[in-house]
């Protein structure tokens, strides 16, 4: 009886949307580990390369993480000299967050991480894959407008 309750809450589609979250992650960490980067590293690059110069607190929204992981994120990129930190010309209190050439050298060298969604999604019918994304954008967007109606 305990092993079908603990199926049944296992197989939900919150359940295998974090499982597939945290399959994704591993893959990436695991691609991207001789390179000396983990998952947000890559993203904070990935904006700066797509994106352009940005700066801090838009990154954080962007990214969606909290300040003090985005900052220790920075801190590394910087220390590795990957990305610096320079003012902001409208605004020389915020920071604004550019790729250097050793970044822009590291990134050309990155593998391509769309490999991972060829492995997860390759064979899957493209109208399953777009009823999947509607109903998980679906959710979120409810979930996050209740969370912004009760603050």
């Amino acid at each position: 009886m305990a092993d079908k309750i603990a199926a049944a809450q296992h197989d939900t589609i919150g359940a295998w949307t974090k499982r597939c979250y945290l399959a994704g992650r591993a893959a990436m960490e695991d691609a991207l580990r001789p390179y000396g980067l983990g998952a947000t590293q890559w993203y904070v690059l990935y904006q700066l390369v797509n994106a352009g110069p940005t700066r801090q607190r838009d990154l954080q929204r962007i990214l969606q993480v909290e300040r003090a992981t985005l900052s220790a994120v920075v801190i590394a990129l910087v220390r590795k000299k990957l990305v610096e930190q320079v003012p902001d010309s409208v605004d020389q209190r915020q920071k604004l967050l550019r790729l250097t050439e050793i970044g822009e050298v590291l990134w050309s060298d990155l593998p391509d991480l769309t490999r991972i969604h060829a492995v997860a999604f390759d064979g899957i019918d493209a109208d399953d894959v777009e009823t999947a994304l509607r109903v998980l954008r679906t959710a979120t967007e409810r979930l996050e407008q209740r969370q912004r109606t009760e603050q």
